[in-house]
C-alpha cells in the first residue's frame, strides 16, 4: 500500500490548476499522549491521501502538529475523520485568513521526537498542564494591564514583519533560545506579574505555558489559537486590532496581512517591505526580505554570487552542487552577511 508521495510538487501544482477547485488552508495542533506513533502516522496518511489532503504534519509521542490544505468539498469528511479520533474530537481548526490553493503541494506525515522542536532534555513537566487560554477580547484587556508582560514566542524573522504593540520580541533563531531568555529576564516576577504569550497558532505558547508553570510562574496565559484566531475574532466581534503588520506563516504564502502597516524593510536596499522570499539559487534558498525592485535587479537572489550561479545553465548548477550540502544557511533566516540591511 502506498504510504508516500508519488507526484512531484510541479506535477501536483498542475493537477490543482487543472481541477480548478477551491481548497482551504488549515492548521491545528493537539498535545496528547500517543503510544504507537508509526501506526497513527500511517492511518492519517492513508485516510487523508484519499481525501486529497496536502500539507506537512508531524506526529510524536507528545501529540500532533498539522498544517495542511484540503479541498473545500472534502472538508466535512476531513472534519468527521478528526472527530472520530478521541483526542482530536472538536479540535480547534485555524482556517487561514488569506486562502491559496497552492499553499501546500505534497502530503507529508512524519514521525518526530517532538511536535515542537524545543531542545529540552526535561521530561519532568507535563505538556498538557497548560496555562490559561484567552480569546481576543480578554487578551486585549490583559495586555493593557500594567502588571502584564506580553511576550512574542516566535523567532526574530517572524516578529520582524509583524507583532503586537508593546510586546517583548526576543531576538532569537529558535524557540528553545527564547525559553531561557524569558525565564532569566522575568525571574523576579514569577508571582507578581501576568505572563501573557502569543505565537502563530498557539502551539509554541502552549508548550511554553506548561514549561513556565513547571518553572514556578504563577500567572501564565496564552492567546487561544494564536494570531490566526485572534484576527478572526477581531473581525467577527468588531474588536480593536492590536497586531501591527503581517503574520508570518509556514507555507508557500509566507505571510498573511493583518494590518496595513509595513514595519520591516528590504534586506538589500532598506526600503519598506515585508515580503519574505527564498533565494532562487538552488544551492542557497536563504530566507530573507526582498522588495520587487531588488527581486528584478538580483534575479530573485540574495547576493551577486548566487545570482551568477542562478544564471548558469541548469546542468552546470547541478555539477556545482554535486557532493555539497546547503548546510544550515537556509535557516539563518535573514542573518546572512550578504544582506546589507538585515535586522
Amino acid at each position: 500500500m502506498q504510504l508516500y508521495n508519488t507526484l512531484s510538487a510541479k506535477e501536483r501544482a498542475a493537477l490543482i490548476e487543472e481541477a480548478g477547485k477551491e481548497r482551504l488552508t488549515i492548521s491545528f495542533y493537539k498535545y496528547a499522549h500517543i503510544q504507537n506513533t508509526s501506526v497513527f502516522r500511517n492511518h492519517l496518511f492513508i485516510t487523508w491521501n484519499e481525501l486529497d489532503v496536502l500539507g506537512r504534519i508531524y506526529v510524536a509521542h507528545e501529540g500532533i502538529n498539522a498544517q495542511l490544505s484540503v479541498p473545500a468539498e472534502n472538508f466535512e469528511a476531513f472534519k468527521n475523520h478528526l472527530d472520530s479520533i478521541s483526542f482530536l474530537e472538536n479540535v480547534r481548526l485555524n482556517i487561514a485568513i488569506e486562502q491559496d490553493n497552492k499553499s501546500f503541494l505534497k502530503l507529508k506525515v512524519k514521525v518526530r521526537n517532538k511536535i515542537v522542536a524545543d531542545g529540552l532534555v526535561d521530561d519532568t513537566f507535563d505538556v498538557t498542564n497548560k496555562g490559561i487560554h484567552v480569546g481576543a477580547e480578554t487578551f486585549n484587556e490583559l495586555i493593557e494591564d500594567p502588571n502584564t508582560v506580553l511576550v512574542d514566542m516566535r523567532n526574530h524573522y517572524e516578529s520582524e514583519i509583524g507583532h503586537f504593540k508593546n510586546a517583548i520580541t526576543p531576538d532569537v533563531d529558535t524557540f528553545r533560545d527564547s525559553l531561557d531568555i524569558i525565564e532569566e529576564d522575568l525571574k523576579d516576577h514569577k508571582e507578581d506579574k501576568k505572563l501573557v504569550m502569543y505565537c502563530t497558532g498557539g502551539i509554541r505558547c502552549e508548550k511554553a505555558s506548561a514549561y513556565y508553570k513547571h518553572k514556578g510562574f504563577k500567572n501564565v496565559y496564552q492567546l487561544e489559537g494564536g494570531i490566526i484566531e485572534y484576527t478572526r475574532q477581531v473581525k467577527n466581534q468588531g474588536l480593536e486590532n492590536k497586531f501591527v503588520g503581517k503574520n508570518f506563516v509556514f507555507d508557500h504564502r509566507r505571510g498573511e496581512r493583518i494590518s496595513e502597516d509595513v514595519i520591516a524593510n528590504c534586506h538589500q536596499c532598506g526600503e519598506p517591505c515585508d515580503t519574505h522570499v527564498n533565494c532562487a539559487n538552488e544551492a542557497c534558498h536563504l530566507l530573507f526580505i526582498q522588495c520587487p525592485k531588488c527581486a528584478e535587479k538580483m534575479n530573485n537572489c540574495c547576493s551577486d554570487d548566487c545570482k551568477t550561479v542562478h544564471e548558469l545553465p541548469y546542468e552546470e548548477q547541478k555539477k556545482l552542487r554535486k557532493g555539497k550540502t546547503v548546510s544550515n544557511k537556509i535557516f539563518k533566516k535573514g542573518r546572512s552577511e550578504v544582506l546589507k540591511f538585515k535586522k
